[in-house]
């Protein structure tokens, strides 16, 4: 049985990695619909090697007949439109943040929590987490299972691609200013990102912390345990594709960096490159187009009883959105849309 599958934000970052991930992965889809704004209507975007679809208008599509919605518009697109796919008998695998909290709408990293999604009737809509809580709770979840973590704190190193085209558009054209000495113009981000870094990812809070780093606790919680403690500080640093993560935990029982290692090589999804020498650890620019989600520099820390330390990095524009959202939709398929 082939699905008919709609991509919703078919021309941005993420949509566009959506439409190659299920053609690189041979997704069971007898039809597959582009639909963005009316800004991009009749434009073309890739799907596979081959095929290229023209760009539906989002807001007067109708989405009866569809079987599987792949949404990645920003949250208050999502808000609007994710109903009415719904109203339709749609699934929804949406990328926002919209739906990410709702207790009624699992919220899913297929290696870590697969059976989360046996509530998706609820709403009819799984949410795909943020991508940098994606690679952490990745590298999470087999020390979570031998160690018990109590305490998580982290900070990141994310990408502009993470904020969008016009980002990567805003980075490059700051770099070139600089070498030509033209002015610096910002109109994404609030300071000049080129050859700097900016500790403020989304909208700042009461408490002080972030949208961004409020996602990564409470996101992380949903997913692993809800008494783990996570404290996180995410910062846009001038790369074009891939998130970076240090980060420190505790434990309830003693850890080992050898032991960690070993359970993170044996760990679906993940690669541990980690030799203490300058070709033995993985950096953002060496994950691009890479579907892991790599380890490196895991050692001890000897500042707490149960300690440990790690580098994770992964292209936030593969694992960290398409991929996860397409292997939620082949776990659907797999497990509960079969007939």
């Amino acid at each position: 049985m082939g699905y008919t599958v709609a991509v919703i934000g078919a021309t941005g970052n993420v949509g566009r990695e959506i439409l190659q991930t299920l053609a690189e992965r041979k997704f069971p889809a007898d039809k597959v619909i582009a639909l963005a704004s009316d800004k991009s209507i009749g434009q073309e975007v890739s799907y596979g090697e081959d095929d290229i679809l023209k760009v539906l208008d989002l807001n007067k599509f109708d989405f009866n007949g569809v079987d599987i919605v792949l949404s990645s518009p920003g949250a208050k697109v999502s808000a609007v439109h994710v109903p009415r796919a719904v109203a339709a008998g749609c699934v929804v695998i949406d990328n926002t943040s919209h739906f990410r909290m709702d207790p009624n709408v699992p919220l899913v990293v297929p290696e870590v929590n697969p059976q989360a999604l046996a509530g998706f009737r609820k709403r009819n809509i799984v949410a795909n987490p943020n991508g940098a809580t994606i690679q952490m709770v990745m590298a999470l979840k087999p020390l979570h299972e031998r160690f018990t973590i109590r305490r998580v704190v982290v900070s990141t190193y994310q990408s502009v691609s993470g904020a969008g085209k016009e980002a990567m558009d805003e980075l490059f054209t700051q770099t070139r200013a600089i070498f030509v000495n033209d002015p610096i113009a910002k109109s994404v981000f609030p300071k000049q990102i080129a050859f700097n870094v900016i500790p403020h990812i989304d909208s700042f809070m009461e408490d002080g912390s972030t949208r961004e780093e409020w996602k990564m606790m409470v996101e992380t919680k949903k997913i692993l345990d809800p008494k783990m403690k996570v404290a996180a500080t995410c910062v846009r640093v001038p790369t074009f594709i891939g998130h970076a993560l240090s980060i420190n935990i505790e434990t309830e029982e003693p850890v080992s960096a050898e032991e960690a290692r070993n359970i993170l090589r044996a760990s679906p999804g993940l690669s541990v490159i980690d030799q203490q020498s300058g070709e033995g650890y993985i950096t953002p620019v060496e994950v691009a187009g890479d579907d892991s989600v790599y380890i490196s520099r895991i050692r001890e820390d000897i500042s707490v009883e149960n300690g440990l330390s790690l580098w994770c990095v992964a292209d936030n524009l593969r694992k960290g959105s398409a991929l996860n959202a397409v292997q939620i939709a082949e776990l659907l398929v797999r497990d509960y849309l079969v007939e």
